[in-house]
């Protein structure tokens, strides 16, 4: 399988069927794009791009919510963990989509409220849809 990342200048890039990340439900709004790649430019390790391979235009900047001082206490329904195929608490990985806010000035921002749950034993994900968000217990002081 091969993949065009455009905004990158990149054509025909190879992708290893073996590191590719199903969302049984997709994303929000995107519900029928289910297999992405997770990959970095080289050298800028710190920012991560989640690129659909059901729509090749679709790709979305990732982080760790550490990457901007922010701390998650996510309760996974058995659904969910079933969905993820997860056994272990440890074995998940959280990242958030982040985007320039122009309310904000252009400052960067994340999307807290979805975060995404991986699952890199067996490359299954989902969005998870948060109810509420306790900003006291999400940001922590350096």
């Amino acid at each position: 399988m091969k993949i065009d990342l455009e905004r990158f200048g990149l054509t025909d890039v190879p992708v290893d069927p073996d590191t590719v990340f199903t969302f049984a439900e997709g994303l929000a709004g995107f519900a029928d794009c289910r297999h992405f790649k997770i990959f970095h430019e080289e050298g800028k390790a710190t920012v991560f791009w989640l690129q659909s391979l059901d729509d090749p235009r679709l790709m979305f900047p990732i982080v760790p919510p550490e990457v901007l001082d922010l701390e998650y206490q996510i309760e996974l329904s058995d659904a969910d963990c079933e969905l993820l195929g997860l056994e272990h608490a440890e074995d998940a990985a959280v990242v958030v989509i982040v985007y320039r806010d122009p309310a904000e000035g252009g400052k960067i921002a994340a999307n807290t409220r979805s975060p995404i749950i991986l699952n890199p034993r067996n490359r299954r994900a989902m969005q998870k849809v948060l109810q509420e968000v306790h900003p006291t217990l999400l940001y922590r002081a350096r």
